[in-house]
């Protein structure tokens, strides 16, 4: 099992992944947050507080909230 490498040991192809997926993440938190921010209370699923902390899970919790917290209208 490989240890954690520092930035100068990736590759090309790994420092590519590496900021792909950073963007990622960080769209779909901004994604969240904005929704969160601009939806009543009535219209999610459990405490908006409770969202926001999850939205910081890396991918599990922006796509948990997206799946499962909105209320349908």
């Amino acid at each position: 099992m490989a240890g954690k490498k520092k930035w100068s040991e990736l590759n090309r192809r790994g420092k590519w992944r590496v900021l792909v997926l950073g963007t990622a993440q960080l769209a779909l938190q901004f994604v969240v947050l904005k929704d969160l921010s601009e939806r009543h209370e009535s219209e999610v699923r459990g405490p908006k507080s409770a969202w926001v902390a999850g939205s910081f899970v890396n991918f599990i919790g922006p796509l948990a909230y997206l799946v499962a917290g909105r209320v349908k209208k």
